[in-house]
């Protein structure tokens, strides 16, 4: 076969997330930042896209298919992020790696992420990448943060579940194949769905909303937002993680960690009495 079976896609993970948890701090910190920018990078584009299409469900669709090329790079380019690694659950049902490791790879990883999304962010409004199209760009982005943070917990909490989800069987899909090409159309169809769907994940936020909240502080692109009936006053770094990280990296743990990781591990490892 030229694929791999989802039972030795589970069993191919187990030794994957073993060789996770045992990454130097330093090293592992380093790939997060990496996986930060490839997802930020395809924030960018996605919003890039999406803006300069007159119709918004065509730029909807456009930019959602352009954000799979962030978790390409981030599988291709080797790095680590913290959505795809809620996968751990499986090495750690399986005894091969300990609690405490998981949520060390966890913690480290996310530190790492949103280092990457926020130096992104940071270089992208600084740079002024946000004139384009008369400051269209810059109202999208703070518009798309504003949107976000204003989400009731429980919106983002269930987006967030169905979020990662939909991430962790991109990765799974990918795991399955044994070429480049393979891997790149598994991962395409579930991470365009989850951003045309309008699910919430906790990396790309952290480029989103800190985007928005460095545009902010841009006057051009706040008297902009302004002029386009945006109220930017609930925009802030506390609801960046009260109104929306929080909630959201629940729900990418509970999507990613039970829904797949668990399941996967009954179903294809666990041995049955």
């Amino acid at each position: 076969m030229n694929f791999f079976s989802p039972a030795e896609v589970a069993e191919n993970y187990v030794a994957i997330g073993k060789d996770k948890v045992k990454l130097p701090a330093g090293k592992m910190i380093m790939l997060a930042v990496l996986a930060g920018v490839f997802i930020a990078l395809a924030g960018v584009g996605s919003t890039t896209v999406a803006v300069s299409v007159e119709a918004a469900s065509l730029g909807k669709f456009l930019g959602a298919c352009v954000f799979p090329a962030g978790l390409i790079m981030v599988t291709l380019a080797g790095s680590e992020l913290f959505t795809g690694n809620c996968l751990l659950t499986i090495p750690l049902l399986q005894r091969e790696i300990k609690f405490g490791g998981m949520l060390r790879n966890w913690l480290l990883v996310y530190i790492g992420n949103m280092i990457g999304g926020l130096l992104v962010a940071a270089a992208v409004v600084y740079s002024h990448e946000p004139d384009l199209f008369d400051n269209a760009e810059a109202v999208s982005m703070l518009s798309t943060a504003v949107t976000k943070t204003s989400l009731s917990f429980g919106d983002a909490f269930i987006r967030g579940i169905l979020c990662n989800f939909l991430v962790c069987i991109a990765v799974w899909i990918a795991l399955s194949a044994k070429d480049t090409a393979g891997k790149i159309l598994g991962l395409f169809f579930p991470i365009m769905l989850f951003v045309l769907c309008g699910f919430e994940h906790s990396v790309a936020n952290m480029y989103f909303i800190g985007a928005g909240l460095f545009a902010k502080m841009v006057p051009a692109y706040a008297d902009a937002a302004a002029a386009a009936g945006l109220d930017l006053s609930g925009l802030n770094w506390g609801t960046f993680w009260t109104g929306n990280l929080i909630p959201v990296t629940l729900g990418n743990i509970v999507g990613g960690a039970l829904c797949v990781g668990c399941v996967c591990w009954a179903v294809y490892l666990r041995k049955q009495k």
